[in-house]
């Protein structure tokens, strides 16, 4: 916050267009380190059954079975130990898994009421599959960490997954300097909006006040829209994925008729669709990548920081903090050298 002060004082920073994105940071933890629920069920009933066999053979008189220099002590110490750590995995991956159905279960109340109510508002049933319910059972793939067990395993871009954190920023369109940000355990930005407009609402008056979001296509949800809108940000989010090379037709499109309805938090969904596919709209979304996407090239190819050395959500958020401000001072220096 002082460095941004400071920038302000110097005349390079007032806020106004602002880009969102994430990128994911590797955490200073190994994929191979994980196990996954399936397997942990698999190994604890390995290993229960040959804590049974080593009990039985400690139990005999006879122990001629025992294989030389072997011993049943150390064996079963070594084996209970990983039952309790197996145990410890499980209870973190089911409780993992409670947490993530209270979500799932929300925005499943909320497409069956969005169906239901379009049913009744056009008397005709709704296309496509219906929703399916989710399960409060973990599933088989669900992994936990045994290094940093509040990390978790991430797709990243190009393909693959890695043991990662998701570190978000906001950025100013003018100044490239970030302004908010934040890390997450979630792969999936669509619940980053929510913690990013609170972080920039609280940004001092002095720096000025957002007025524009521009966010891609993960970030886009009815709800979200309404959230940039109450904050008084004009949303640009993406409501789809566009291909690349566009036909002349398609980028020559005239936009349609704005909407009838006066732009309120419950239409500031169809108004920001219309105004993406205004002319200024375009441009205006067109400068989301040189923004966002370009500090975060900078800092992990140029200032090296691929990595966090921190372990734990709370230590990292810190980290990426103390990055987000190494950039900034860089950018500073660079706009007033």
């Amino acid at each position: 916050m002082q460095v941004l002060l400071i920038a302000h004082q110097m005349s390079v920073l007032k806020i106004g267009v602002v880009s969102l994105d994430g990128t994911k940071i590797k955490a200073n933890a190994s994929k191979h380190r994980a196990m996954s629920y399936g397997y942990a069920q698999k190994l604890e009933k390995q290993l229960l059954e040959e804590v049974q066999t080593l009990t039985g053979m400690a139990e005999s008189a006879d122990r001629k079975d025992v294989p030389d220099g072997m011993s049943l002590d150390e064996e079963l110490s070594h084996r209970k130990k990983r039952l309790e750590g197996i145990a410890d995995a499980k209870a973190e991956i089911e409780r993992r898994a409670k947490e993530r159905y209270q979500q799932e279960k929300r925005e499943y109340d909320e497409k069956v009421a969005k169906r239901k109510a379009h049913e009744e508002r056009t008397g005709k049933k709704c296309r496509g599959k219906e929703p399916k319910a989710p399960s409060e059972e973990p599933q088989e793939k669900d992994q936990v960490n045994f290094t940093d067990e509040e990390s978790r395993i991430m797709p990243q871009s190009g393909g693959g997954f890695v043991q990662a954190y998701n570190a978000q920023a906001a950025v100013d369109a003018n100044s490239h300097m970030i302004i908010a940000c934040h890390t997450t355990q979630k792969p999936n930005d669509k619940l980053e909006i929510s913690p990013s407009v609170e972080n920039l609402r609280k940004l001092p008056e002095i720096l000025g006040q957002p007025t524009a979001l521009l966010a891609d296509a993960g970030y886009y949800s009815e709800e979200n829209v309404k959230k940039c809108h109450e904050a008084h940000m004009t949303p640009h989010i993406s409501f789809k994925r566009e291909k690349h090379n566009q036909t002349l037709e398609k980028r020559m499109a005239t936009a349609p008729a704005p909407p009838e309805c006066e732009e309120t938090k419950d239409t500031a969904d169809q108004w920001m669709k219309y105004r993406l596919q205004t002319l200024e709209g375009k441009e205006l979304y067109a400068k989301r990548k040189g923004i966002s996407e370009t500090v975060f090239g900078i800092v992990k190819q140029v200032m090296g920081f691929r990595q966090f050395m921190l372990r734990g959500i709370d230590k990292v958020s810190g980290e990426w903090n103390l990055v987000c401000t190494a950039w900034n001072i860089r950018r500073l220096h660079a706009l007033t050298r």
